[in-house]
C-alpha cells in the first residue's frame, strides 16, 4: 500500500506540471458537474450531466420528481464551490464544525421533500435536521452505526486521530482513505453521510498536496465499481478478526482492503485522465471534433468550421491563455476572416475571453465533450 500512496502523489504532480494554470481551471470548473453527477449517482440519483447543466440555467423537468434530484445535483456543485471559497486550512477542514457546515449548506439547497427518511416499507419515519448530528439509533445494512449519544465524542476524536500532521510523506494518502471509511462508519447524520464523506475526502486529498485534484474526481471511480465499494465499505465495518487482526476494535485486513481499493481507484482516475491530455491524443481529438462538425455529426451545434480552428483550440489548450495576435497568425488568413473565425469559436463556447482585448481561454463547450473526453459520462 505505500507504494500506491507514493504513485498516487507523484501521478498527481505529473499530471499537474503538465497543464496550464488556466486549463487546469478550466477542466476543474467542467468537471464539477461530473463530480456532483457521479457522487449522486453512488446514492442512486440518476440526473445525467445535461440535465445538471440544464438546471444550473434554471432549466429544469416539469416532473416534481426529476426536478428535485436536478436541485440535489446543482446543491452539490454549490457545496463544491462553497468550499473551494472558504480555503479551509487542515485544522478548520479536520473539526466538527466543517462536517455540520457542509452537511447544513447541502441539505439547505435541496427541496424539504428530499430531507424526508423513509423505513424499507417507504413510511416516513423521521426528517433530516440540516447540519445537526443524528439523534436516533440507525441502521445500514449489516452495521449499526454507535448511539448517537457517542457521536459528539467520536467525530471530535476522529479529527484529533486522522488530522494530516499526525502522518509523514505519503502516508498522509493512507489515512485520508482510512478517514473515508471512519467517517461513514460514524454515520453521525441522519442522512447524508456519504456525499458528505465524499466531499470532505475531495477536499482532504487537496489539502494533503494532490494539486490535480478537481482535475480528476475519485467519485467517478466509485461509482463505476459501486458495488464493490459499497462491500468493501461494509467488510471494514466488521469486528477485528482474532489477535493478528490489529488492535483495534475493527478489522484491520479488511479496512485494509478498502483502503487499497481507493487508492487504486484514485489511481485509475488519474491514469484515465492523463491519457485523455496527452498533448498529442488531445490534439488529434480536437481535429476529430473538429471533423466531426463540418461532417454535422455534433449534435447541438450548427455551421461548419474551417480546419484551422483545430490548431487555434489545440494552442490554447496547451498555453491556457492565447494572446490574440498568435490566435490571427495561426488563421493564416486575413485579419478580417481571422477575426470572424474567432468569434465562431466565441460563440459556439469553445474559447472564452474576460474582454475584448483580453487573451483567449480555452473552454469545453457541452457539445464538444464527447470527443474531448470520451467516456467521462454516459452518453459520450
Amino acid at each position: 500500500m505505500p507504494d500506491k500512496a507514493v504513485r498516487l502523489a507523484t501521478s498527481s504532480a505529473k499530471l499537474s506540471g503538465n497543464l496550464a494554470d488556466a486549463t487546469r481551471n478550466t477542466i476543474r470548473d467542467y468537471m464539477a458537474v461530473i463530480n456532483s453527477y457521479y457522487s449522486n449517482l453512488i446514492e442512486g440519483n440518476k440526473t445525467r450531466p445535461h440535465e445538471i447543466r440544464a438546471a444550473q440555467k434554471g432549466e429544469y423537468s416539469e416532473d416534481p420528481a426529476i426536478r428535485d434530484l436536478q436541485q440535489e445535483s446543482v446543491s452539490h456543485i454549490q457545496v463544491q464551490n462553497w468550499i473551494e471559497e472558504q480555503a479551509f486550512d487542515k485544522d478548520s477542514l479536520y473539526a466538527p464544525e466543517f462536517f455540520k457546515a457542509v452537511h447544513k449548506q447541502f441539505y439547505l439547497g435541496i427541496p424539504e421533500s428530499l430531507w424526508l427518511l423513509r423505513d424499507q416499507h417507504n413510511e416516513v419515519k423521521g426528517k433530516v435536521v440540516p447540519g445537526e448530528w443524528r439523534t436516533e439509533l440507525v441502521d445500514v445494512g449489516q452495521h449499526v452505526p454507535q448511539d448517537p449519544e457517542n457521536i459528539t465524542v467520536l467525530m471530535q476524536q476522529f479529527c484529533e486521530v486522522y488530522h494530516p500532521n499526525r502522518f509523514a510523506g505519503d502516508k498522509k494518502f493512507i489515512a485520508a482513505m482510512c478517514a473515508h471509511h471512519r467517517l461513514v462508519w460514524i454515520h453521525p447524520f441522519a442522512d447524508g453521510n456519504g456525499r458528505v464523506a465524499r466531499l470532505f475526502t475531495d477536499e482532504s486529498l487537496k489539502s494533503i498536496g494532490l494539486e490535480s485534484y478537481g482535475v480528476w474526481c475519485l467519485s467517478r471511480g466509485i461509482a463505476r465499481s459501486s458495488d464493490q465499494y459499497k462491500t468493501l465499505l461494509a467488510r471494514a465495518d466488521s469486528s477485528r478478526q482474532g489477535d493478528l487482526d490489529g488492535r483495534g476494535v475493527l478489522s484491520e485486513k479488511h479496512l485494509i482492503n478498502f483502503c487499497d481499493f481507493m487508492l487504486d481507484t484514485a489511481i485509475d482516475q488519474i491514469d484515465y485522465i492523463s491519457d485523455l491530455l496527452h498533448l498529442n491524443k488531445m490534439h488529434e481529438r480536437i481535429d476529430s471534433y473538429i471533423q466531426a462538425r463540418n461532417d454535422g455529426r455534433v449534435p447541438g451545434v450548427t455551421g461548419k468550421v474551417k480546419e484551422v480552428a483545430g490548431l487555434i483550440l489545440y494552442n490554447a489548450f496547451v498555453k491556457g491563455e492565447l494572446e490574440r495576435s498568435l490566435a490571427y497568425e495561426l488563421c493564416g488568413m486575413p485579419e478580417r476572416s481571422a477575426r470572424r473565425l474567432i468569434g465562431q469559436l466565441k460563440d459556439d463556447g469553445l474559447l472564452s475571453e474576460t474582454s475584448s482585448k483580453s487573451p483567449l481561454k480555452w473552454e469545453i463547450a457541452e457539445h464538444a465533450e464527447p470527443w474531448y473526453f470520451p467516456n467521462l459520462a454516459p452518453g459520450n
